[in-house]
């Protein structure tokens, strides 16, 4: 039997999933099952925890952007947020993402 699933609201800026659309601002609709949640808020912990030691990182002068192997992978992580929430996302946040230009073809 497929586990129930449930309507969420994502900030991605703050890392915020929430169940109510009125607690605070919201960028995307999902529909999404208990694992499925437990999955993207793993991705959130990770990408914040990348995002720390890429801020620590920041402040040494020698280390390119480009050449950063952290933020690339705290990049790829955003992109399977993003990714995340199109799967999960009703057509509305789909429309979104997609017009951001952020999923890989």
């Amino acid at each position: 039997m497929e586990e129930r699933k449930k309507t969420y609201y994502i900030d991605i800026g703050s890392g915020e999933i929430s169940q109510s659309s009125t607690a605070s601002t919201w960028s995307f609709k999902i529909e999404a099952n208990d694992e499925e949640i437990t999955q993207l808020r793993e991705e959130f912990d990770y990408n914040y925890s990348e995002g720390v030691e890429n801020f620590l990182r920041a402040h040494i002068p020698f280390v390119e952007y480009h050449n950063d192997k952290q933020n690339h992978t705290q990049d790829r992580s955003l992109v399977r947020i993003y990714e995340m929430i199109h799967q999960l996302g009703d057509d509305e946040t789909k429309m979104h993402i997609e017009s951001m230009g952020i999923l890989p073809k």
